[in-house]
């Protein structure tokens, strides 16, 4: 059995849910799906109902993931329509990065007018990076934020070959910013939404194949430099109501789908490890506490069904695919906290890796 150890993997774009947003899923069902999935450390981010755009907000969320978490844990905090960067100062020590919602999303932050994105940028901690939705022709715009300001960009689910080419550009003339791409625009495109329907909905949305191509392009480049789920679960009833909200799962199946990526030749297998924990640590500016990975059985191969997933909302975009790559052990600061079957750690076992409740 070729097991392989993994130190420290961290999925920083994750809706936990929870809060008025509890029946989607928790901060424990959904910590407890990230161990599952091989994970140390999950980053949440501010759209859920309320937002966390002020330090009120920010200090119950805080409060109760830190209940809660069966994992170790960060949080963001939201740019708002209101111009909330009085609290910058004050919140940036408590959190993992800025977000700002450039295009439309789930919840209420978006933020489409350039002068209030400037006034973000320029309010912000260097201490801390921003986290961006952005697409397509926005990438641009932020990216003219990034020269002005030089505040390290990280790019959230860049999806397209148009992005891309925007943000090897960028690379390329010494710009501090960094790509994250998701398992779903590398391993979905529109083509498949006539099978998927609305579990096929997520924002930025399913892409044609030359760009999912350009994507593993740059992979294979180094202009991509994370994977990152954006696990954003919502409830099935809401999926198959008349009016289905966007996002998908994906702290359970990020791994198997990136190693069966590997095995298939598309990546190799250091880089897709590298691409879940070293490169992750390096963009947020952590390490791993010692005795922090993950053993996982390169191959084993199993197909994705939803009655196997620990996600409180109990499906996968993914479902019926076979993949490569069985978690066999989590390990959190010396702690055994997955035998392969079971989370084991406790509710409040997560730490806080970007400072203390307050």
């Amino acid at each position: 059995m070729p097991l392989i150890k993994i130190h420290g993997m961290i999925d920083p774009h994750t809706h936990l849910r929870d809060l008025d947003w509890s029946h989607k899923a928790t901060f424990a069902s959904e910590t407890k799906a990230a161990i599952a999935g091989g994970f140390w450390a999950v980053f949440d981010m501010p759209n859920t109902a309320p937002s966390t755009i002020d330090q009120d907000r920010l200090s119950d969320k805080l409060k109760r993931i830190d209940r809660d978490a069966h994992c170790d844990w960060g949080l963001y905090f939201g740019a708002s329509q209101a111009d909330n960067t009085a609290e910058y100062e004050k919140i940036a020590r408590q959190v993992c990065g800025l977000k700002i919602y450039n295009n439309s999303t789930t919840g209420d932050l978006l933020i489409n007018s350039s002068a209030m994105r400037e006034r973000h940028y320029r309010a912000w901690t260097p201490n801390r990076l921003i986290a961006v939705h952005a697409e397509e022709e926005t990438v641009r715009n932020i990216l003219d934020l990034v020269r002005k300001y030089r505040q390290p960009t990280h790019f959230l689910h860049i999806s397209s070959e148009y992005e891309i080419n925007l943000l090897t550009q960028a690379k390329q003339d010494g710009l501090p910013v960094t790509v994250g791409v998701c398992p779903h625009h590398l391993i979905l495109s529109e083509d498949d939404l006539p099978t998927l329907g609305a579990y096929g909905l997520m924002k930025p949305e399913l892409k044609r194949k030359s760009d999912q191509r350009a994507l593993w392009r740059a992979i294979r480049l180094g202009i991509v430099d994370i994977i990152e789920s954006d696990h954003a679960p919502h409830a099935i009833a809401e999926k198959e109501s008349d009016a289905p909200p966007y996002g998908v799962p994906g702290l359970e199946t990020t791994l198997p789908l990136m190693l069966q990526a590997a095995k298939d030749g598309k990546l190799s297998l250091q880089k897709a490890c590298d691409m879940l924990s070293l490169n992750v640590q390096r963009i947020w500016r952590i390490a791993p506490f010692p005795k922090t990975y993950a053993l996982v059985d390169t191959d084993e191969t199993y197909v994705i069904e939803r009655e196997n997933l620990m996600t409180k909302c109990g499906w996968s975009p993914f479902e019926g695919m076979r993949v490569r790559g069985k978690v066999r052990e989590v390990w959190i600061r010396g702690t055994k906290v997955y035998d392969g079957e079971n989370v084991l750690s406790p509710a409040g076992f997560g730490r806080n890796l970007f400072g203390y409740v307050a």
